[in-house]
């Protein structure tokens, strides 16, 4: 996914009047111009995996909110973070099962003989390029730490 393609989509949503589409892609192209400045000021220009990143970023806060709205009885909040992040999921790439996470954490173990919880780091860092864009790091880390205690 390319700046550029999101940039399309949201001509194509504003077109089709997709009143919660357009909010999140203005948000989400809003997010990408901030990384881009951050990163190397007006001239630079986000790559697909930057933006991979930034949309990966915004779906996890969504998902965080959903669990602080949840916290706080706000269901109406909850609504609206869950069709976000419905939104934002679809211009990510699909995503792991909890199954296949523990088949590769299990390979990742027996290749980098990690035998207890202090091996974790090392084996996050042979692990989280596998996996990146494809499965939500808090849910990975929740596993490699079951594994390993």
């Amino acid at each position: 996914m390319t700046k550029t393609d999101l940039q399309e989509e949201l001509k194509k949503s504003m077109l089709a009047k997709d009143e919660t589409r357009v909010s999140v892609l203005r948000l989400l192209l809003s997010a990408i111009n901030y990384y881009e400045i951050n990163k190397g000021g007006a001239g630079y220009e986000a790559t697909d995996e930057d933006v991979l990143s930034v949309i990966q970023k915004e779906a996890k806060q969504r998902r965080d909110s959903i669990e602080e709205f949840k916290k706080g009885g706000r269901q109406d909040l909850v609504d609206k973070e869950a069709k976000e992040l419905e939104i934002l999921n679809t211009y990510l790439p699909e995503q792991m099962d909890e199954e296949e996470i523990k088949k590769l954490v299990e390979n990742v173990i027996s290749q980098t003989s990690a035998k207890t919880i202090a091996d974790m780091g090392k084996l996050m860092g042979a692990l989280m390029p596998k996996i990146k864009g494809k499965a939500d790091g808090n849910l990975v880390s929740k596993i490699v730490r079951k594994k390993l205690s």
